[in-house]
């Protein structure tokens, strides 16, 4: 998948370990991911999706930290958010918010399959163990659209790899060394 990564990313990383700050760190990328996924799906569904990508997406950070914890660099725990996204994208139809294309689904999850099957996420399953307690807000499907999937914010050919768009815009493989000087109060929401 390709990925952009920048000092906000590795603030944010920082950011959500810390008390109090992280819980609004937590929520602020919450928000920002259902926003930027909403503005994919299609309008005329985006209202009915909100409440299902908010408590997604909340799990989704339990998901990133156990990686980062299991040892993977910020771009890979990152990532394996992001495949989770396009799983439940993928089950729900929502072929039009999908990062990657629907035949990459199997490739994606192969990369990570390891931490992945350790968590019970599968395809079918997105969030495995990170499932919230309290169950996640269900939002209609629209299963017709995997006949004839139509992939407008797709980017193929990433699937043996994370990719990293810096800055200045360079792609690199695995993402960039994490920064020294890193102030996690830059992380969204931690202001």
């Amino acid at each position: 998948m390709k990925l952009r990564q920048n000092v906000k990313h590795f603030a944010a990383k920082q950011a959500l370990t810390l008390p109090v700050v992280g819980e609004r760190v937590n929520d602020r990328l919450v928000d920002l991911h259902t926003n930027v996924f909403i503005d994919k799906a299609d309008p005329e569904r985006a209202d009915e999706r909100r409440d299902h990508l908010d408590d997604f997406f909340d799990a989704t950070m339990d998901t990133y930290l156990a990686a980062l914890e299991a040892g993977y660099p910020e771009a890979e725990a990152r990532e394996i958010t992001h495949v989770q996204a396009n799983f439940d994208f993928y089950n729900h139809g929502w072929t039009e918010m999908m990062e990657f294309p629907s035949d990459e689904l199997q490739a994606h999850y192969d990369r990570y399959e390891d931490f992945f099957g350790k968590h019970g996420i599968t395809i079918s399953d997105p969030l495995g163990e990170f499932r919230p307690r309290g169950g996640v807000a269900e939002a209609p499907s629209t299963p017709a659209k995997l006949d004839d999937p139509d992939h407008p914010h797709a980017v193929g050919g990433f699937a043996d790899d994370v990719y990293v768009e810096t800055e200045d815009g360079e792609v690199v493989v695995g993402g960039q060394e994490e920064p020294e000087d890193v102030d996690p109060s830059k992380a969204p929401g931690a202001e």
